[in-house]
């Protein structure tokens, strides 16, 4: 079995692992059934990646997603690996080269989407691959009442079984119900390693923003961060053709998304987005997930998502890169009832339509949260957290007042109509309004009538959607949407318990400051040169520009500016593939010219073996004619110095065995000194 330190470095391009990889890359290694769950952006395929370049045979992926499935098999083969993906949108030449490397054992990693597992021909084909290990990716999708549910993911189960080989399952989105599905759908119920690696994205600053003027408030959000990439989630598929023209219009490259569109159309927009920098993509909910873009700087949504993780895996879409990330999430009222609407109509068992607007819940409370939004979201997902200073709501404080009062009143007002009206007819009785429809159901003479005028109706609108957000009020679909007081209001109405709200008067939004740069001022330019030379490389070769060089690789080189191949492969992202085939390309944008390196030392850049080599070196030319200066002229290969550099022999007779005795009696013992200053 290889050793994974120089697997990680030479291939990858990382000195060190993150958090928790190194013990799910040695369970999985191992051989040991893996349940794994970690944040996304938190290198989850790596942890496959690598023990499939550790284990004998072929390690199989099963992804739902062939927009990524392509992306990291484009990345694999950039960094030197043998990978293949079979998928319905391979090319025949595609497909035939897979099958190729196959049959003669070159391919370490198959991808494969759930769907092909429905032939009956798929189990015997990766038997006769010789498969030692299935990976799942996004293995949520097994959980039949989620939101990311896909019915071929019941089959991985008696997959395992009939190869008899482990099987490691990865997702960042799994609460502890879902996360229990998993074992007895993939795993038959034997608990298999469990690593709980946390839900936190630091990088990513969270906000949320009643709804007023949304589309104004999508375009400055936009506005002040033009030129970087980001998505925008919209309910409905003809708002994201609005809302991209919108942004056309105001001066950004965008684009809309959704599935409605014709096939070509939208791998035309997955492939700009992969490709090209400063893209917003205006999306449905459709869009993102297969798409292993690292850079991507914000993601807004222009409605609420239906559910938390159907929010925690959207903005997850930000920042996997680590580099700092924003996001937005606009909501009001009517989002609340679409929602409402969609789990009341839905074909689920009550249970499950219960556990659904649960789900609801936890998502309104983080939109209406009066405290850190981070600690409310990881506290969902069971995970205790200070404070993260990084969300809107840390950044400035909440004002709240004591509510109790007024939702009482509003309570009232909702009883007293026998709860067969909605929020603009409630409002217009607490404020003593004269309508044909208040006077014409005597609603006039109601004690409620007119008992609110301490607050505006945009200020009674905000109660009202705080408390549909609080869950004590719910739309009813059989009365056209009216609200119903739920249990939870009781308490509130009996006077046994108080509630507070957020001071929110809906003020009209103002435009968004620019958020900061990711590289200073100084190192701008530079930054903006090695992207426009990754950009040209990328579409020479027809990729993805992080295929070449993520955003994180480019923002430390410009920050660094490496003056030579040794100090370019300390940078992370750069592996020794990497660093040979566009080492040189990439150092002529930071110093104006190339460095001449023999392909020996080229080799060792940024190993302790190429200090070595370098002093080898030095050694060998002052002896090159002997101590005394007067001998013949004599020299080792660029070979034989590498090879010592890296073998480090540790006496006489080792190097002999490496330069033969004439070079030996010359430099064995002054490179042997060399060696031992190394240890």
């Amino acid at each position: 079995m290889l050793d994974a330190a120089p697997l990680l470095r030479d291939v990858f391009g990382f000195d060190a692992f993150r958090p928790g990889q190194a013990e799910i890359v040695e369970a999985v290694t191992a051989g040991e059934n893996v349940l794994a769950i970690m944040p996304t952006g938190g290198g989850k395929s790596l942890c496959f990646q690598l023990p499939a370049l550790m284990r004998e045979g072929v390690t199989v992926v099963i992804s739902p997603l062939i927009a990524l499935m392509r992306d990291q098999v484009r990345a694999l083969q950039e960094a030197g690996v043998s990978a293949g993906a079979l998928t319905s949108g391979n090319t025949p030449e595609e497909t035939d080269a897979v099958w190729e490397a196959l049959e003669r054992g070159d391919l370490k990693l198959l991808y494969m989407a759930p769907e092909r597992l429905a032939s009956g021909s798929a189990t015997g084909m990766l038997r006769r691959v010789g498969v030692s290990l299935i990976a799942v990716d996004e293995a949520h999708c097994v959980s039949q009442w989620g939101h990311d549910f896909r019915p071929d993911y019941l089959r991985i189960g008696a997959l395992r079984q009939a190869l008899g080989v482990p099987l490691a399952a990865f997702t960042a989105t799994a609460d502890l119900e879902t996360r229990e599905e998993i074992v007895t759908k993939l795993f038959d119920g034997a608990a298999p390693r469990s690593f709980l690696h946390g839900f936190d994205r630091p990088n990513i600053h969270l906000a949320f923003a009643a709804k007023d003027s949304p589309r104004r408030q999508i375009l400055d959000f936009a506005a002040a961060r033009r030129g970087q990439s980001g998505i925008v989630y919209c309910g409905t598929r003809a708002k994201t053709e609005t809302l991209a023209r919108a942004l056309t219009e105001d001066g950004h490259s965008a684009c809309h998304y959704h599935g409605g569109m014709e096939a070509e159309d939208r791998r035309i927009v997955e492939t700009r987005f992969s490709r090209e920098d400063g893209l917003i993509v205006v999306a449905t909910i459709a869009f993102g997930m297969g798409i292993d873009k690292p850079d991507v700087r914000w993601v807004a949504h222009a409605d609420l998502p239906k559910s938390i993780e159907a929010y925690y895996q959207e903005i997850g879409r930000a920042g996997r890169d680590g580099a700092p990330a924003e996001t937005m999430t606009l909501f009001g009222p009517e989002d609340i009832r679409l929602r409402r609407a969609q789990i009341d109509e839905g074909l689920a068992p009550p249970e499950r339509r219960a556990a659904d607007h649960a789900r609801l819940n936890a998502l309104l409370g983080l939109a209406e949260a009066l405290g850190c939004r981070r600690k409310a979201l990881l506290a969902y997902f069971g995970e205790e957290s200070d404070d993260c200073g990084n969300c809107d709501l840390c950044d400035t404080p909440p004002e709240v007042f004591d509510a109790t009062t007024a939702v009482r009143k509003a309570l009232s007002a909702i009883l007293r109509t026998e709860e067969w009206f909605g929020a603009g007819h409630l409002i217009d009785i607490l404020l003593g309004a004269d309508t044909d429809k208040i006077r014409a159901r005597g609603h006039d003479q109601l004690p409620t009538y007119g008992v609110g005028t301490e607050y505006d109706k945009r200020q009674w609108q905000a109660v009202f959607r705080q408390m549909m957000g609080r869950d004590l009020v719910r739309p009813d679909p059989d009365r056209h949407g009216a609200l119903r007081m739920t249990e939870a209001a009781r308490p509130i109405l009996r006077g046994e318990a108080e509630i507070a709200l957020r001071r929110d008067s809906i003020r009209k939004a103002t435009r968004t400051p620019a958020v900061k740069t990711l590289v200073s001022d100084e190192d701008a330019p530079l930054l903006s040169a090695l992207k426009a030379k990754r950009r040209a490389l990328a579409e020479a070769a027809r990729v993805p520009a992080y295929v070449i060089f993520t955003d994180k690789t480019l923002i430390e080189m410009a920050e660094t500016r490496p003056a030579t191949l040794d100090q370019m492969a300390r940078i992370g992202g750069v592996g020794a593939k990497k660093l040979d085939r566009y080492g040189d390309t990439f150092l002529e944008v930071i110093t104006g010219a190339t460095e001449a390196v023999h392909p020996a030392r080229r080799k060792l850049a940024g190993r302790t073996s190429g200090s070595v080599y370098d002093r080898l070196l030095s050694v060998q030319a002052d002896l090159a004619r002997g101590e005394t200066g007067i001998d013949k002229p004599l020299s080792c290969s660029a070979a034989q110095l590498a090879k010592i550099a890296q073998l480090q022999p540790g006496d006489a007779q080792a190097i002999e065995r490496v330069l033969g005795e004439r070079r030996a009696e010359r430099f064995g013992p002054a490179f042997l000194d060399v060696l031992r200053a190394a240890d």
